[in-house]
């Protein structure tokens, strides 16, 4: 008997990706040996038209929801074990998209070191949208809750890449070699770097929704404020490039998928010894402080920098 074709697909495109939990994607759930330490579990999901441009190369709408997955592992400073996947895709999707879209996940999976666990796919009239879980392991986490008055502000890496990237797709910002697009398309989540953390950072997210917003998480959390220096924010090359005039937009912008943590000052020079043991750089860019309890931006000359809104959100999201 033929199988149906949400079957074949199943075998031929992402039962190749399955690790040995998986059962061959033939049963109705994974099944895991017992796990030491803690079961760390997260899930994004991901709209054509919304979280990525329509028409976007099914490869890199793979490996970018396998890797905002990740990088909420790596906030948590746990290691990856496996993922859950679901695609809701119109029933007009050909079997190339597929073929793209399981190629990506391999390509990731062979550099981070996970399998597929599961899923499910289905049709749907409207854009294609894509949901991972993932599962790590952890002995110890980060947590966004802990910061304390007086802590650094760090970010790893640089900030606002994303942001421009998304203008450069639209021809706003010139993109010669296409770095700042590649930022938006296959951000690096950072997973060495927060199991190093583990221990040294008294608190940590990714910032995922822009470095403003995110930051503000960590002040409620704690019930503390913050204060930015702008200038201390990192830069990459392209980003300095595009001129000053995009601060604000590097500041508030989402996609960056780099560590936003606390450390206290003491602790200064663990945080650079576990950033250069992976190679990953990190800047100082604020202190959090009792009040006010909100995060304050200023500009070089000390001044407050006025921001009409602090990031991205979900729910009044332009299409890309």
């Amino acid at each position: 008997m033929e199988l149906p074709l949400e079957f074949q697909r199943i075998a031929r495109h992402f039962a190749p990706l399955a690790g040995e939990g998986a059962l061959g994607l033939t049963d109705d759930a994974a099944v895991l040996a017992s796990i030491p330490g803690q079961l760390v579990l997260s899930a994004d999901a991901m709209v054509e038209g919304v979280h990525f441009p329509a028409g976007e190369a099914p490869d890199l709408v793979a490996r970018k929801l396998l890797r905002t997955n990740l990088s909420d592992l790596a906030a948590m400073g746990a290691r990856p074990l496996g993922y859950l996947l679901t695609i809701a895709v119109p029933r007009t999707t050909d079997e190339a998209w597929f073929a793209g879209f399981a190629a990506g996940l391999a390509a990731d999976q062979a550099e981070f070191g996970l399998k597929l666990l599961g899923g499910d796919s289905t049709s749907t009239p409207g854009p294609v949208t894509v949901s991972l879980t993932i599962l790590g392991t952890a002995h110890a986490v980060l947590r966004r809750v802990g910061a304390r008055e007086g802590d650094d502000v760090w970010v790893s890496g640089t900030i606002g890449d994303a942001a421009l990237g998304l203008l450069a797709l639209g021809g706003e910002v010139a993109d010669p070699d296409g770095f700042l697009v590649d930022r938006y398309r296959l951000p690096q989540p950072r997973l060495e770097l927060g199991r190093r953390l583990v221990g040294i950072a008294h608190a940590a997210m990714d910032v995922s929704d822009g470095l403003v917003q995110d930051l503000g998480h960590l002040c409620r959390a704690a019930g503390l404020g913050a204060v930015v220096e702008a200038a201390r924010v990192p830069a990459s090359p392209a980003a300095r490039a595009a001129g000053p005039g995009h601060l604000v937009r590097r500041l508030t912008g989402g996609d960056d998928y780099e560590l936003l943590f606390a450390a206290a000052p003491a602790a200064r020079d663990a945080v650079e010894r576990a950033a250069s043991a992976c190679g990953t750089p990190v800047m100082r860019v604020g202190r959090f402080r009792a009040a006010p309890a909100c995060v304050t931006v200023l500009d070089e000359r000390g001044a407050e920098i006025a921001l009409a809104r602090g990031g991205w959100s979900h729910f009044d999201a332009a299409e890309p």
